[in-house]
């Protein structure tokens, strides 16, 4: 009864939330789960409800962030086209309005440097990756732009992305600030799509 009263008031997407704040502000080495309970106002016993440890508590930050960019991106391609955007640029500015509108969420989910927790990122960075390339090739002509260009231009453009919010993201600018240069740097990229 205890434990069903402490679920209810103490949510996972709380603990996330507050975890993930923690984790970018003072660093996943400082922040053990006691230091999350208190943030939160709750003992750190009531965190071991929902995770086990401060590493699978990191990892469901993670998966969760990641889950949401896929979200995003799927929603880019079941969605209207846009006048004077071909879906890769569109798919490609919401990877970026991603980035800048969530940049707390990017730096750990593609910037982290610690090796410990880069190793949780690394399967999910893949899998997006993976997604993204995946969409790409849809819009691409193997026989028009030859197989090695189909296989290297989606981390091609995966990377100018990463670059382009890298480059703003120190900043803290949001999507709509520079929006005519990201429009730009996609509208570049993508020139080889068109050929």
């Amino acid at each position: 009864m205890a434990r069903r009263a402490v679920e209810q008031e103490l949510s996972r997407d709380r603990i996330l939330e507050a975890a993930r704040h923690l984790f970018i502000t003072k660093g996943y080495r400082a922040i053990s789960m006691r230091s999350i309970g208190q943030h939160l106002g709750y003992s750190h016993g009531s965190l071991y409800y929902h995770f086990k440890e401060k590493a699978e508590l990191f990892y469901a930050v993670v998966v969760e962030d990641f889950n949401n960019l896929a979200f995003q991106l799927n929603k880019v391609i079941k969605g209207p086209p846009l006048p004077d955007l071909n879906k890769v640029e569109q798919l490609m500015l919401e990877f970026i309005r991603f980035g800048l509108d969530h940049p707390y969420q990017y730096e750990i989910m593609f910037m982290i440097r610690d090796e410990e927790l880069l190793s949780y990122c690394r399967s999910e960075q893949v899998r997006c990756l993976d997604l993204f390339a995946s969409i790409v090739r849809r819009y691409m002509n193997e026989e028009e732009h030859g197989l090695d260009h189909c296989r290297n231009l989606p981390l091609t453009l995966f990377l100018s992305m990463h670059g382009f919010i890298s480059y703003y993201i120190q900043d803290r600018v949001t999507f709509e600030e520079i929006k005519p240069a990201a429009i730009s740097h996609v509208k570049i990229c993508c020139r080889s799509l068109r050929n």
